[in-house]
């Protein structure tokens, strides 16, 4: 199913009989929370179990409370795991193409010459430029933090940078460089749901991405300055030791780099380039390393376990292949079965009916707009639902209070698309977190992007600036939803 043609089931979709109330609708989301927080927070378990008692609330919500059958509630989980089932396959293979690309030498030869190149006085903030850089020419922020991220994460290390300020800085470039790129797939989807040019689309957004891009680079300028002579004595020289002497350091290591990132910038879907970069790696590694065969498509499947003679190396260049994505794989199939219940049972269309009552002003609909694709985020752990269900759901309020569409699809882009990598449930932060080996929770203080890009369009909208539309209070007064 492709998510452009996705249509998320509205309040007037849903039969009398069958629609929960607001306090209905609002025990899955007290729910969630509650097991969330009990579940993970103070026992101590792995984010699935919530997940799933989540999910068995929710089912026997709708079975027993609302009246749906059984082959009702899982319709609603086979939409949403087919909606999500590019980023299952993605998932699959960016852990894979991560071990070859240990195997063919890229990362150890990236790091290898980072560890030149950068100080820990401006790390952050040069990660941060380059991995947006590459993400905007790309147009994956999957892509740019599964290779050139796992990268930063190793010559962070080597520069006595903490890794969950590393990874903040990744993925602060990653999602600002996503956002403005006209091949991104979150970009064209917010642009496609809303009716809206996808140029004019990135135009709107254009400013205050570039504010709160702007504004988590003085973070990680202040956060770089406690750095100055924090590099233990002689690990930079051990951990290029270490590198050389198990791999062959060269320019040809960089292969599957030119392969994948110039497929991306041609315009190729990301699976796509993922494999083909998987097929890059596991040939470099056979005619550069000089592994065999077998050997390099077993490093695919099973991952690499370096013996480098140091230990942080090896526990830097670790990678889990194809196998060692099963814990992140589960994680993110129970959360798509969750989101797919709560939509399929009407409580996203409930919550979405209810916030839309509450609008009275063009300031409160956009600030509803970011509120609603951040809570999407949170229930359905799927960005694609966080751009589809508000946008959908919104996109007659936006022309009734004369604003323009761009208006829409910058406001659901700009707060929901940064920040589903903040929930350790969620798709995006189950999968930053595997790839770059930093708990959600340990690198979500210094993602400064991730809290910045909806903190901008909150503080737009009070400032009453950025808006395309011309609506004025008196007209907003006369056509209000909440009047309706």
């Amino acid at each position: 199913m492709g998510t452009d043609r996705y249509t998320p089931r509205s309040f007037d979709d849903l039969s009398p009989e069958k629609r929960p109330s607001v306090a209905e609708a609002l025990v899955p989301v007290v729910g969630l929370v509650a097991f969330l927080g009990v579940g993970s927070a103070l026992l101590k378990l792995d984010p699935h179990i919530p997940l799933i008692w989540s999910i068995a609330l929710v089912g026997l919500l709708g079975r027993y409370v609302w009246g749906y059958t059984w082959s009702d509630l899982f319709d609603g989980i086979e939409r949403s795991l087919s909606m999500g089932l590019q980023a299952l396959l993605i998932l699959f293979t960016i852990y894979g193409v991560v071990a070859t690309w240990v195997s063919a030498g890229t990362i150890p030869t990236l790091m290898y010459f980072g560890l030149d190149l950068l100080t820990p006085e401006i790390f952050l903030p040069a990660t941060a430029i380059i991995v947006g850089i590459t993400t905007f020419a790309i147009g994956s922020s999957w892509t740019a933090v599964g290779t050139l991220g796992v990268a930063f994460v190793g010559i962070g290390s080597g520069l006595g940078v903490p890794a969950p300020m590393t990874a903040g800085a990744i993925l602060t470039g990653a999602y600002a460089g996503d956002k403005q790129s006209p091949l991104s797939d979150t970009t064209n989807l917010a642009a496609a749901v809303t009716n809206t040019d996808l140029y004019d689309h990135i135009r709107a957004m254009r400013t205050s991405t570039l504010v709160a891009f702007g504004l988590s680079l003085v973070g990680f300028i202040v956060l770089s300055l406690g750095f100055s002579g924090a590099i233990p004595a002689g690990q930079i020289s051990e951990i290029q030791t270490a590198l050389a002497s198990t791999y062959d350091i060269t320019i040809l290591a960089f292969l599957p780099l030119a392969v994948t990132f110039g497929l991306a910038a041609a315009g190729y879907p990301a699976l796509n380039v993922l494999l083909a970069g998987a097929f890059a790696g596991a040939f470099t590694s056979i005619l550069v390393q000089g592994v065999s065969f077998v050997d390099a498509w077993q490093v695919f499947m099973r991952g690499t376990t370096p013996e480098t003679g140091s230990e942080l190396v090896n526990s830097l260049l670790a990678a889990g292949g194809v196998s060692g994505s099963a814990w992140t794989i589960a994680i993110v199939v129970a959360a798509l079965t969750l989101g797919g219940l709560l939509e399929q049972t009407g409580v996203l269309a409930v919550l979405a009916h209810r916030l839309e009552r509450g609008i009275r002003s063009t300031g409160s609909l956009v600030a509803a707009t970011g509120a609603s694709a951040i809570l999407t985020n949170a229930l359905t752990a799927q960005q694609y639902m966080s751009i589809v269900v508000p946008g959908m759901t919104l996109r007659n309020t936006y022309d009734e209070f004369g604003l323009d569409s761009s208006d829409l699809s910058s406001a659901i882009e700009s707060a929901g698309t940064p920040t589903g990598a903040l929930f350790p449930w969620h798709a995006g932060g189950a999968y930053m977190s595997g790839v770059l080996g930093v708990a959600t929770l340990s690198y979500a203080p210094y993602y400064l992007f991730g809290y910045l890009s909806p903190l901008v369009l909150f503080a737009f909208v009070l400032a009453g600036v950025g808006f395309a539309g011309n609506a004025t209070e008196a007209d907003q007064g006369s056509v209000s939803p909440a009047d309706d």
